[in-house]
């Protein structure tokens, strides 16, 4: 059997084509922050129906999507299957650009978001066979910079835009029409992803590492294995659900917020607040990587969950910065709020694949996806914007919805997590002697080479 890891060299070279592929699956989910105002204007609808394009449509297809896809992705080609993700994607983000109606435009984020569900569990089993352990929480934190590289790229492109919308109007395309600068946004990244997609073919199959490489297990099997580390899968993916929600319901608004509660323009905010993700989020993840590594080869095999309650509790006193009324002071907070918001966001994946045998990396990350996705996208920029909508019943109150809504989400980050320390733990322990329940059951997958833990 092979039980060798890729070379340096190969496995950063993996890790660099996955991120980019995510700041590319980024760019194309948050690109809506900052073009709130163009395409409200243009389709007259409301914040609660914008936040539903923004969020809602595609997590639920996209969790939806990903337990299939992460089933594919435990036995077929990774590779291959996310080639395919990438062109759907694409496509439906460059249809984004054509639509005419609300329903339309819903239909094509839909689209978008069942493309994208291939990418976490092709890319976090890639990543855990590419690394041996004690180097994992740095690589899964250096791709997982894409988080904050592709909302901040989006932010900027966003600016660039509002800014073109507003001094050089419609364009007339062959074949499309007049189409609004907004649109030619989307069909733009749509180009560029069908283009980015032939970088896949450079990447290589790694050989599957861990309890149970290179077998294929009926689906009962993962269930079974769910049920049995219920309340360490439970905490872990409803804590980083809740760590995920404060950080999406704020990035979706914190534009509007310093649009609305200072008077800056959107172009200025696409710029200040897009080098902020891009720069701070990036530190703040690869701070949280480096310190899970340093914590695992001291013996603190939790460390990932230690860095989420670490991340939650320093977050909360940034939230004070949407009660100041002085700008600069507001922007240092918020600056200070991405740092600390993004320090989990590489090792929560992490902590899932450390904790299920190998045949089951795509699946348990789907089922992370699907609850991070769902309650964190899904519900997150739309509790914000129903609390500005119906609880303040103004505007101008988005900064206190955005306060209430991710405090007590951040609150509840700590408890759930803290609560699953000791499981965790012993869901480690557990899987050091796992084996299948039905031996006759288990069928090796001729296609993949096989490797020992």
């Amino acid at each position: 059997m092979n039980t060798r890891y890729p070379s340096t060299i190969r496995a950063w070279f993996t890790v660099g084509v996955l991120m980019l592929a995510y700041v590319l699956s980024f760019v194309d989910r948050q690109i809506l922050n900052l073009l709130v105002g163009p395409i409200r204007h243009d389709m007259d609808i409301s914040d609660t129906q914008m936040s539903l394009l923004m969020g809602l449509s595609f997590a639920i297809f996209y969790t939806l999507c990903g337990i299939p896809l992460g089933r594919i992705a435990d036995s077929k080609s990774r590779r291959n299957l996310l080639l395919c993700g990438v062109l759907v994607w694409s496509g439906m983000t460059a249809a984004c650009g054509m639509v005419k109606g609300y329903w339309q435009f819903l239909f094509c984020r839909i689209g978008v978001a069942a493309g994208e569900a291939s990418l976490a569990p092709c890319a976090y089993s890639m990543i855990s066979d590419s690394f041996t352990p004690e180097r994992r929480g740095t690589a899964f934190s250096v791709y997982s910079t894409a988080i904050y590289l592709g909302s901040g790229v989006a932010l900027l492109l966003g600016g660039v835009a509002v800014h073109f919308a507003t001094s050089q109007g419609d364009l007339n395309l062959p074949l499309l029409g007049t189409v609004r600068p907004w649109q030619m946004v989307f069909l733009i990244l749509g180009a560029i992803g069908v283009v980015f997609s032939l970088c896949l073919l450079l990447l290589r199959e790694p050989v599957r590492h861990g309890v149970g490489a290179g077998l294929e297990l009926p689906f009962s099997e993962f269930v079974d294995y769910l049920y049995k580390n219920r309340r360490t899968m439970l905490c872990h993916n409803l804590g980083f659900a809740c760590l995920t929600f404060t950080a999406y319901g704020s990035s979706a608004w914190i534009p509007t917020f310093f649009v609305r509660s200072f008077d800056m323009t959107v172009p200025e905010v696409g710029v200040i607040y897009g080098s902020m993700m891009a720069i701070c989020g990036s530190l703040g993840l690869l701070v949280g990587g480096r310190l899970c590594d340093w914590l695992i080869k001291r013996g603190h095999r939790d460390a990932p969950l230690r860095i989420a309650i670490l991340a939650a509790l320093l977050t909360l006193p940034s939230n004070l910065g949407y009660m100041v009324e002085d700008k600069n002071l507001a922007l240092v907070l918020m600056a200070l709020h991405v740092f600390t918001v993004s320090m989990p966001f590489g090792v929560g994946p992490l902590a899932v694949q450390e904790v299920v045998p190998s045949p089951m990396r795509g699946q348990a990350s789907a089922l992370y996806q699907f609850a991070v996705t769902l309650i964190g996208l899904g519900i997150g920029p739309t509790a914000v914007a129903l609390g500005t909508d119906y609880v303040f019943g103004s505007d101008s109150a988005l900064r206190y919805s955005l306060a209430v809504v991710t405090g007590v989400s951040l609150i509840l980050a700590v408890v759930i997590l803290a609560s699953g320390l000791r499981s965790y733990r012993t869901s480690l322990e557990r899987l050091k002697t796992w084996a299948p329940t039905d031996q006759r059951s288990v069928v090796p997958t001729p296609h993949v080479p096989q490797a020992d833990a």
